[in-house]
């Protein structure tokens, strides 16, 4: 049963700690008071819990905890404030649904609430502020737009806000930062939603916000983390379509810069969803600080109809049009659509022509005359045929002007606007125009994504973007520096480049049968550089070289004869200018066609021969590679001897010897060593070389086994009482002999029973197979008295030496099961089931004063029988 609740209460432990139940949190800060060199701040962590958990059976999460660990660090260095902070949680407040979309079925069942823990602190003012931070271990498994740690858990997270300084502004340390509201939104899968992220300010800051990843909690191990860790806060890692900037997975959910609303289309998959928002708080135009919030976001499987409909429509293609309620809930039971040209349709999704040109208001109205009847209009232009259009002279060249002509065009009413963004941000305000043609210089190369938006007198209105490609130069190389024999031609190349792309020039004209070809013929009989120059089509150009070394013969200097060991490889260098390499014998090469290539011998003696060549000019070397075997490394023999002898070692098997460890051997650095009583048991290694010519050395070991006889007469000396046999106990080795033989029943074995009739004192010794020995005594006093327990009744715990710790006398006792000392009020001061030892006056580390203390003690002496014995003592001060 004790086994079974252990693993019981382990379990819930285990479950509490990593329950992942906190949801979301953030941490602001509200300004208290200020002096001249510090400033105090009230700072709150709000942690939100999804309290659904506690109706399962039993709970699948944890409760907020009471507590938390928080850091605070200073900006300026890196470095801890102090050290961690743990704060009590002071409120729990249930957190209310702020958007309930109307109609709504399969509703979500929502119980959320926001825990609270404020905590004061003082602070020294610094330029860069503080960050203060909460972090823990693990986020609730499944979520979908991040994946599990490896440890199958949730990734963790980290709760943080940063406090400014004073280098942002002179009375930046007065600030309070921005609060989210707290509310929660039920958001249907795969529908139009409204999710508020807004934050209010009580400083009347201006605040921009914006998407941001979530923190990651690396170290973090279970949810009572208390150690948090100082910034920079890594991001959770994020499962592809998902991102920072796209949380919920899509370009059509977007948040408000300037309100913190989020809108867009949810998600196709109802679950879970981290969104991370950071609110910038801006006063006179200076950035105060950046404030953030961590919520994860449930995605539900509901629905509910709606009539929706985009802001506005053009069909400036055709006149025809497809129409389509961009809510498809299968709740939206009857249709109404006005085309807004005096014909309608009761049809879901009606396809329909326009007979004429014009501006319409179309309207649709869901579900009429019932309680979910819902309706929306939106202006449509009908203008066909309109496109926008544009051409570029690309590639280009950085610094050269790019031509863009436009070649937009429109069957109702002119183009009339021209809207370019050439993509190139870094040039400022000659990055758009607004004329029908262009032209832009980029002055760094790379691709540009260029837009031009045109628009039409009618309102029609069309987007084209191209990706423009920018060069330092034309891309282009006539290949490396060679060398040729005098006697050769050599065919030059340029890669990149052809006839088709541009014009080439070589020059020195000089044994080149083209100086205009892309791939001629040179001949040169001395040293020369050729340069190529290249145009391409739009007037871009870039030269390249090469050198033509010439030669009238090949160097070829192999490396020295050389010796290895025995079944090693070489690497085989030569040094030439050659180009192309040949060895032999091939089946001994890695490769015979590279100027270094390993080689393998196994006979005694073999020669390999290099040849190199520069065209049609050769020549040869050779080297000769000789084989010897590894040293045959011998220790010696494992040997076991007895503690405190001496142990000669003999190694063989070469010319240079070398042994480690060098403990306790006369010289670690010949073949026959003393080693000089070892204390214990060790491995010695020697390091055999010779002088044949194998340059390796070869290791052996040779263990020596020590032998200590620790000898043990019994754990002490002991008292009996006249007539109680004495049972004797030694350990340590094979064989005994006691010294004397008086009163023992056998003085030749290790557990004989004594009978005194005096004290006496036995002489032990302990040997084995091998001769080592050793010695141990055990004195034995002899009381003619009782056997028990004998108790003094007052004790002076002075420091004196004299009678400073109460204990039993143990007479003929073999064993005491307890002695224990209580006060008067029943608590046990001291206890104890060891013989001689005893209490100091001391209680919770405390000396006790002048008072009487009742005791207990149960005892078993050396024939078996139980003694039980109980009195009081006083404590004399």
């Amino acid at each position: 049963m004790k086994k079974l609740y252990l693993l019981f209460i382990l379990s819930v432990s285990f479950f509490g700690v990593r329950a992942a139940h906190i949801v979301g949190g953030e941490v602001v800060y509200n300004f208290v008071s200020k002096n001249a060199t510090t400033i105090t701040y009230d700072v709150t962590v709000i942690l939100f819990r999804d309290n659904l958990c506690d109706n399962a059976t039993p709970p699948t999460c944890a409760p907020l905890p009471g507590s938390i660990s928080i850091g605070i660090y200073n900006n300026d260095n890196g470095q801890r404030i102090g050290d961690f902070i743990n704060v009590a949680r002071n409120a729990e407040i249930p957190l209310s649904i702020t958007q309930t979309p109307t109609c709504l079925t399969n509703a979500p069942q929502f119980n959320y609430s926001g825990g609270y823990y404020t905590q004061r602190i003082t602070v020294d003012n610094n330029q860069a502020g503080y960050t203060v931070v909460y972090q823990t271990c693990c986020r609730v498994m499944g979520i979908e737009n991040i994946p599990e740690r490896s440890t199958n858990r949730g990734q963790g997270a980290t709760y943080a806000t940063q406090i400014p300084g004073l280098n942002v502004a002179a009375n930046v340390v007065d600030d309070n930062s921005a609060r989210f509201q707290t509310g929660i939104s039920i958001i249907c899968f795969n529908k139009k939603f409204t999710l508020d992220f807004s934050a209010t300010d009580e400083d009347g800051d201006v605040l921009v916000y914006e998407f941001i990843e979530a923190s990651e909690a690396l170290s973090a191990t279970t949810a009572a983390f208390a150690l948090p860790e100082a910034p920079p806060y890594p991001s959770v890692t994020y499962t592809s379509p998902y991102s920072a900037l796209f949380p919920l997975g899509s370009g059509n959910v977007v948040i408000n810069s300037a309100t913190g609303i989020i809108t867009g289309i949810a998600p196709a998959q109802a679950g879970k969803y981290v969104v991370a928002v950071q609110v910038s708080s801006f006063r006179n135009g200076v950035l105060l600080d950046k404030h953030r919030k961590d919520f994860l976001v449930t995605v539900s499987p509901c629905d509910f109809s709606a009539a929706e409909l985009d802001l506005s429509y053009s069909n400036c293609k055709d006149s025809t049009f497809a129409f389509v309620n961009n809510n498809n809930s299968p709740n939206n039971l009857t249709f109404f659509w006005d085309f807004g040209d005096g014909n309608t349709s009761n049809e879901e999704m009606p396809v329909h022509t326009y007979a004429d040109t014009g501006a319409y208001t179309i309207k649709l109205v869901i579900n009429a005359g019932t309680s979910c009847a819902d309706s929306s209009t939106a202006p449509l232009i009908v203008f066909p045929t309109f496109r926008t259009g544009f051409s570029e002279s690309s590639p280009a060249c950085k610094n050269t002007p790019v031509f863009f002509r436009d070649s937009s065009f429109a069957t109702y009413g002119p183009v009339n606007s021209w809207s370019w963004n050439f993509g190139d941000p870094s040039s400022g305000i000659n990055n758009t125009a607004n004329t029908q043609n262009t032209t832009h210089s980029y002055a760094t190369a790379g691709q540009y994504r260029a837009t031009l938006i045109s628009t039409s007198v009618k309102g029609c209105r069309d987007t084209l973007q191209k990706l423009i490609t920018i060069v330092d130069r034309p891309i282009f190389n006539v290949g490396n520096d060679t060398l040729i024999c005098i006697i050769d031609t050599l065919q030059l190349n340029t890669v990149g480049v052809s006839a088709a792309t541009g014009t080439i020039v070589w020059s020195p004209n000089s044994n080149i049968n083209n100086i205009n070809s892309f791939s001629p013929l040179v001949s040169p009989d001395v040293t020369t550089t050729y340069i190529a120059t290249y145009t391409d089509n739009s007037g871009c150009f870039a030269s390249d070289t090469i050198v033509i070394r010439v030669v009238n013969d090949v160097s070829v200097s192999a490396m020295a004869d050389t010796i290895i060991c025995r079944t090693d490889s070489v690497r085989l260098r030569v040094l030439s200018d050659g180009l192309s390499f040949s060895w032999t014998p091939v089946a001994l090469l890695s490769n015979s066609t590279t100027q270094n290539p390993f080689a393998f011998p196994t006979a005694a003696s073999t020669t390999f021969t290099v040849t190199a060549s520069i065209g049609k000019c050769r020549r040869s070397d050779n080297v000769v590679v000789r084989t010897v075997p590894f040293p045959n490394a011998r220790a010696g023999n494992d040997s076991t001897v007895c503690l405190g002898a001496d142990v000669p070692l003999l190694a063989t098997g070469g010319s240079i010897y070398s042994w480690s460890p060098s403990f306790f051997l006369t010289n670690a650095n010949i073949r026959n060593p003393i080693a000089i009583a070892p204390p214990r048991t060790l491995d010695y290694i020697v390091t055999v070389t010779d002088t044949l010519g194998c340059p390796k050395a070869v290791r052996d070991t040779v263990r020596i086994n020590v032998v200590s006889i620790v000898a043990a007469a019994g754990p002490r000396d002991t008292a009996i009482v006249l007539g109680q046999p004495l049972q004797l106990n030694a350990t340590g080795g094979q064989f005994y002999s006691w010294t004397p033989s008086t009163f023992l029943t056998n003085p030749n074995i290790n557990n004989p029973i004594s009978n005194p009739t005096d004290s006496i004192t036995y002489f032990l010794t302990v040997s084995d197979s091998i001769g080592c020995f050793g010695r141990d005594t055990i004195t034995v006093r002899v009381f003619r008295l009782e056997p028990g327990l004998y108790v003094p009744t007052a004790f002076t715990p002075n420091g004196n030496s004299i009678n400073d710790v109460f204990r039993p006398i143990a007479l003929g006792i073999r064993s005491l099961d307890y002695f224990r000392v209580y006060n008067r009020w029943g608590e046990l001061v001291f206890a104890t089931s060891e013989i001689g030892k005893g209490w100091d006056g001391n209680y919770k580390g405390k000396e006790q004063g002048t008072s009487a203390f009742v005791w207990q003690a149960l005892a078993t002496d050396y024939t078996g029988k139980r003694i039980f014995k109980k009195g009081s003592v006083v404590l004399v001060k």
